[in-house]
């Protein structure tokens, strides 16, 4: 969540500069494959086509620069830097579209007068754009929290599918309380993790409104 928050605000900071205006909507067209596409799609070209030891393009680029092979999907920490890349290219479009929103819906004005404070682009951005875009960046966050929870497919699909087993040994809270169900037939544990994991996501979710009704 906080890579997702982070790297979007940068790249949504980015792309509104001003050079890019005048190609916007091509780029929030662009943003919006990643999101579309359906997760079960997006997840296999990545497995087939990026991660595969043979024919991934990650891969075939090592080679040509005379690098060694790497299996991104055999070792715990690759495995989960791959699962991490994937999410990520998978999450930000969603992220970037929400705070592009909101920074569109900062008065200009603010800025105008800042810079004739003599307020730098840093100052600017502390006491003018992160304080005017916090009530619409929660709500994401708080869906992005949600989301990252309950976060299945790209695990199991990339490290743990039947017939697909990797040899990673990795599991998100939903991926081992499936595991506990479904393969071990612990079902008890798997409903306590499941049940864990709805009152953690309830008290985040009422502590973050509580926090905006706040201020």
């Amino acid at each position: 969540m906080v890579l997702q928050i982070g790297i979007g605000f940068m790249i949504a900071v980015g792309l509104n500069a001003t050079v890019l205006k005048k190609t916007s909507r091509i780029y929030k067209t662009l943003l919006m494959l990643p999101w579309a596409m359906p997760a079960y799609i997006s997840i296999l070209l990545w497995r087939v086509g990026m991660f595969n030891t043979e024919f991934g393009v990650l891969n075939k680029l090592l080679t040509l620069l005379g690098l060694n092979k790497v299996d991104f999907l055999g070792n715990n920490v690759i495995a989960f830097g791959s699962c991490l890349a994937l999410n990520l290219w998978m999450a930000l479009p969603f992220m970037i579209s929400t705070i592009d929103g909101a920074l569109q819906s900062v008065d200009s004005s603010l800025y105008e007068s800042a810079t004739l404070d003599g307020a730098g682009f840093w100052v600017s951005m502390r006491d003018i754009t992160i304080p005017a875009i916090k009530p619409i960046i929660a709500p994401a966050a708080v869906m992005t929290t949600f989301i990252t929870f309950k976060q299945f497919d790209i695990v199991y699909l990339l490290t743990q599918q039947r017939g697909y087993m990797t040899g990673a040994n990795l599991n998100t809270v939903i991926t081992y309380a499936h595991q506990n169900a479904f393969v071990s037939n612990n079902y008890g544990l798997s409903s306590a993790v499941s049940m864990l994991l709805f009152v953690i996501i309830i008290l985040f979710s009422l502590i973050t409104n509580r926090s905006l009704r706040e201020e």
